[in-house]
């Protein structure tokens, strides 16, 4: 396929390539709608991939809690990395943390002092694995009423290390700044302290350990599976999804991506809200019957 093709129809098996083993997908602005509804043409794509014997993982900056709109259609593993890979939890376990990679307070902490510095009138909000909590001026989530408010300083305060719930996400919002320069800036003045990327369209990061990622973590569980990045086909549609499109073998930005996204990507497809990850998935699954049928 050609650097960054519009995939539209079906195409033919192609023995040079490995067979997809395991399909890495991302939620918001990629398999959901933006009605945050799967549609019956993905579920459906979904369900026949796992069939194929094709894994399918959900890799997504969302927290677990957050994983109701596809909890009903995850089929024989169960997983789910979530927080941009921060964590990966059993979906068929009401969430169950299996793995956590968490930022750790004293650097979240000097996040926090370099940011304020850097770009004066930013405010945070600290995703435990217990639920999230944020400073009075954030921007306040609807979906977590039982968030304490305080500042970011009190809320990553523990009496000893360990003590409190892992910080897997640490989340930073400016209301002026455009997001590209934000989390430019953010990268500029933190980089060496912990992951930055974003994928919401305002200027909010999210902000993870150092080397943290959709990618790092996406690559350690296909490693237990003894699945090659080749074997992967992953699908995005904002920087968040970036590191992981470079690493899978196969990669397709949305119709709707941001330009970073469709430049890191091998292939594109469809808009989100036009199953485009469905019309790939069906292709895919042809794919391996003709291999099969070979």
């Amino acid at each position: 396929m050609r650097k960054n093709e519009v995939v539209t129809s079906s195409h033919s098996a192609r023995p040079e390539a490995p067979a997809i083993r395991l399909i890495a997908t991302d939620l918001d602005g990629t398999l959901l709608r933006d009605d945050k509804s799967l549609s019956e043409r993905t579920v459906a794509a979904l369900a026949a991939a796992e069939r194929a014997g094709i894994e399918v993982f959900f890799v997504t900056g969302r927290p677990a809690r957050w994983m109701d709109v596809v909890s009903d259609h995850v089929h024989g593993h169960g997983m789910a990395i979530c927080a941009n890979g921060a964590a990966v939890v059993d979906l068929h376990a009401d969430g169950e943390f299996l793995m956590v990679r968490p930022l750790e307070r004293p650097a979240a902490l000097a996040v926090v002092e370099a940011l304020r510095a850097a770009a004066p009138g930013t405010s945070f909000a600290v995703e435990l694995t217990t639920g999230i909590h944020y400073e009075p001026h954030y921007p306040p989530f609807f979906l977590d009423p039982g968030a304490s408010i305080a500042t970011a300083e009190k809320l990553l305060f523990e009496e000893a290390p360990g003590a409190a719930a892992p910080v897997i996400k640490l989340l930073a919002q400016h209301p002026e700044l455009d997001p590209d320069a934000f989390l430019a800036t953010a990268r500029e003045a933190a980089g060496h302290l912990a992951s930055f990327t974003r994928s919401s369209p305002t200027a909010l990061l999210e902000i993870s350990g150092l080397g943290v990622s959709k990618a790092s973590t996406l690559e350690l569980c296909c490693a237990e599976r003894g699945i090659t990045a080749a074997e992967v086909a992953a699908f995005g549609d904002m920087p968040n999804d970036i590191e992981m499109l470079s690493w899978a073998g196969r990669s397709y930005a949305m119709g709707n991506a941001h330009p970073d996204v469709i430049a890191a990507a091998t292939g594109r497809t469809t808009e989100n809200n036009e199953d485009g990850v469905a019309v790939v998935v069906e292709q895919l699954i042809a794919e391996a019957q003709a291999v099969r049928n070979a």
